[in-house]
């Protein structure tokens, strides 16, 4: 057997190395954003300087001024919300039904209407832009918000509904059967039962697919055309050149766009590490 002194050193040292090990992991993480801000106060000149990090004397803060008016941040903004408060919305409302139909009820091919729902996760955004921009421009969502808001939801739909399902799974069923005894019916069910316990779902799959649609570029640069219907991504491209850019207000904006994605998934953290996480074991 080992020592009781032995062993709490042992214990102690593997807390240690772990200590150290999750403090290095973080630090990766968190430089990247440092980086972004350090840059994003200096000139375009000085960003070519053989310093990898550092923080100027004299801080460029008009970068953020010119970043926010030239870049049309107000405009692009507006247009990024009306994009992706439809679209999150449908991508936790839809996933969620489907999970309950397949997770809970019983009726003929279920078991291949959720095999299609999980090959949705193998299909790569790349390989349905050209068929999706036939069809869009068949049915006139070309250069509409209407069609981005479709493609975005479609692509969320197999990793929330996967995250609903085992979500579903951990509810016992007694819950919903009291309640269709006296007489209620589905939609009270879900509406006052079944989705008040899976609020941690909904605030994963919400955030999540938030963050993803924030930040996507590909689709909206290929089904929008007109600029005053673009996403805060195209603010970036707005500071390139033919022959030059202006690198430093290029970071600078960047910054701005990734605040408000940041702020949220901090304050939501422990809402989308345990939705996941039940997912994860239940699923």
């Amino acid at each position: 057997m080992v020592p009781n002194n032995r062993y709490a050193t042992i214990k102690k040292t593997k807390k240690i190395i772990l200590a150290v090990v999750l403090i290095f992991v973080a630090l990766i993480q968190v430089f990247p954003l440092v980086w972004l801000f350090s840059y994003s106060i200096k000139t375009s000149g000085d960003v070519f300087g053989p310093d990898l990090l550092s923080f100027p004397k004299d801080p460029q803060w008009h970068n953020y001024v010119r970043a926010f008016i030239d870049g049309k941040v107000a405009l692009y903004l507006s247009n990024t919300l009306k994009v992706v408060i439809p679209s999150v919305f449908l991508s936790i409302t839809i996933p969620f039904c489907m999970a309950y139909a397949c997770t809970r009820m019983e009726w003929k091919m279920k078991g291949l209407v959720w095999s299609i729902i999980i090959i949705g996760l193998t299909i790569p955004i790349h390989t349905t832009l050209l068929p999706n921009f036939i069809w869009f421009n068949k049915l006139h969502l070309i250069d509409t918000h209407l069609g981005l808001i479709i493609a975005y939801t479609a692509f969320a739909v197999s990793f929330n509904a996967i995250i609903f399902s085992g979500l579903l799974k951990s509810i016992p069923k007694s819950m919903e059967e009291s309640a269709f005894l006296d007489g209620a019916g589905y939609h009270i069910v879900l509406a006052q039962i079944i989705a008040p316990m899976s609020v941690t779902g909904f605030a994963t799959c919400g955030i999540q697919t938030f963050l993803n649609h924030w930040n996507e570029f590909i689709m909206a640069n290929t089904y929008l055309s007109t600029g005053d219907k673009r996403t805060l991504p195209f603010s970036i491209i707005l500071f390139t050149g033919q022959y030059a850019s202006d690198y430093a207000v290029q970071f600078a904006c960047m910054v701005l766009i990734a605040l408000p994605p940041l702020i949220l998934y901090f304050v939501f953290n422990k809402w989308i590490l345990a939705g996941i996480g039940a997912g994860a074991v239940k699923g």
